[in-house]
């Protein structure tokens, strides 16, 4: 093997020898992912400890790094794609997205122009149509790529603001204006709306969260009523948000109704299908996405539920003029003799610099094809119902919301708390979240509502086998009794 080069990149064959060394470790890694814990066992400040105070003055051997990150790394990782990872929303990096995204790394190109990287663009669009295909939405909708759906979300609400006639925000900034703008959420939204009004001038002050009913879906009257009451105080309604599978309960709000409300007051409907916008290829699921054809604009995360390692967030929007409209600043240095005639990304948002991200979909969408991926939701799906039932049939856990797609909350009740008050039951199920965390056999999550704290139990990783679920379930009911006979 040769020397470093002082001057150069790291040599062809160690490129070759230790790129070979790194996919082999990946490939051992899936083959014996049970083998690790899921969440792991370390306190705060260990791995830090563990690496030096200081940069290296002389380069070091690959080996001996990818030894560190063998013996020092991975003991930190909280493994995301481990099939009993079960908490927040399941993700998976599948085996074509992964090699996707190495080959992109490889490429590192700026697709900032068209001409920084034709394919780049140019696959993105191709991508983005299949992706609008494959999840039903009308073909008037345009699509692009961001990182994640709060930066697709705040692409969404600056669309929105630009629309509102006579504000001028872009030129004068939102303080020469007077108006005080408006954007509705459910009490169930996502926190990253409220981040997007802090960033585009509107403020908390201007969100205003609606009331959801008892399956935590945006109230429609209610929200009817919020608009006339702030047209009348002085405010200025532009926007609303609704969800297709909220956070805590992957609750569908009731978009159809929703859209006609935006209609009549001329209201942009921004949806936030995250989540649930992947639940639309099946064709059992197509009343979650009722309305959504109405809808200004509409981000989904391939990431969190079609395999796609991080990041990787689409964004359809209706009016592709007014995202352009809202960002669009091209300096000297920046133009091209192809303007006029193609497509340049860096006009749709605050980012100049964009990955290939289009590449790794690419290949997802190729290798299981829409019958693949199907199938796959759909066994997620029917487990979460089994799971359900479970739940539901056993005398010491009780449900707390519906399971439209494959995230299940719902909480221990045992019997010798019955009776006892909130903070108690509260106390025992953080107990026994903990119980099966600390067991390294699976991941929980949870979250409040209506005061209660709830056990989330989400499903989605493309290597859980029912095995796993057993797994899961059986600590569940083994932590319960110890923690029981401990009260």
């Amino acid at each position: 093997m040769k020397e470093k080069n002082e001057y150069g990149d790291m040599p062809i064959e160690e490129l070759r020898k230790y790129g070979n060394e790194s996919f082999d470790w990946l490939a051992e890694y899936f083959g014996n992912i049970d083998d690790y814990p899921v969440l792991p066992r370390v306190q705060p400040g260990d791995i830090a400890a563990r690496l030096p105070n200081d940069p290296p003055l002389e380069g070091e051997d690959m080996g001996a790094i990818l030894e560190d990150f063998r013996k020092i790394i991975v003991p930190g990782v909280t493994h995301w794609n481990h099939p009993a990872f079960m908490s927040y929303f399941s993700i998976t990096g599948s085996g074509p997205g992964i090699i996707g995204e190495t080959l992109c790394a490889g490429l590192n190109v700026n697709a900032m122009l068209w001409k920084t990287c034709p394919s780049s663009t140019e696959l993105e669009q191709v991508v983005m149509e299949w992706l609008r295909k494959l999840i039903g939405l009308p073909e008037d909708f345009w699509g692009l790529t961001y990182d994640t759906a709060s930066v697709s979300t705040m692409h969404a609400l600056a669309a929105a603001r630009e629309r509102v006639p006579g504000l001028d925000a872009r030129q004068k900034g939102l303080g020469a204006s007077g108006v005080k703008l408006r954007v509705y959420i459910s009490d169930q939204t996502h926190s990253s709306v409220e981040k997007s009004a802090i960033i585009l001038g509107i403020g908390l002050d201007g969100v205003r969260k609606i009331p959801t009913d008892s399956e935590f879906r945006m109230d429609a009257g209610l929200l009817e009523a919020a608009i006339k009451e702030d047209l009348s105080d002085g405010w200025k309604p532009f926007c609303v948000v609704a969800t297709v599978g909220t956070t805590s309960t992957t609750s569908v709000d009731p978009v159809d109704r929703i859209a006609d409300i935006c209609r009549a007051n001329s209201l942009w409907l921004h949806v936030d299908a995250a989540y649930g916008g992947m639940g639309f290829v099946l064709p059992e699921l197509e009343w979650t996405r009722k309305g959504c054809e109405k809808a200004d604009s509409l981000v989904t995360n391939p990431h969190k539920w079609l395999f796609t390692p991080q990041e990787f967030s689409a964004l359809f929007c209706r009016n592709q003029d007014l995202l352009k409209q809202s960002f669009s600043l091209i300096p000297e240095y920046l133009k091209t003799e192809q303007d006029q005639v193609a497509l340049n990304y860096m006009d749709y948002g605050i980012q100049l610099g964009r990955r290939m991200r289009a590449l790794k979909m690419w290949f997802i969408l190729r290798y299981f094809g829409v019958k693949g991926i199907q199938s796959r939701i759909r066994r997620v799906i029917q487990w979460a119902g089994e799971i359900a039932g479970r739940i539901d049939s056993h005398p010491e856990f009780e449900r707390i919301a519906p399971v439209p797609f494959s995230t299940i909350c719902f909480r221990a009740v045992p019997g010798n708390l019955r009776g006892a008050g909130i903070e108690d039951l509260d106390r025992f199920n953080q107990q026994l979240i903990k119980a099966v965390n600390d067991s390294g056999k699976g991941y929980l999550s949870h979250t409040k509502l209506n005061g209660k704290l709830v056990i989330r139990m989400a499903l989605g990783n493309i290597r859980t086998e029912e095995r796993h679920l057993d797994q899961v379930w059986e600590e569940l009911v083994r932590g319960m009794e110890r923690l029981k006979a401990e009260l």
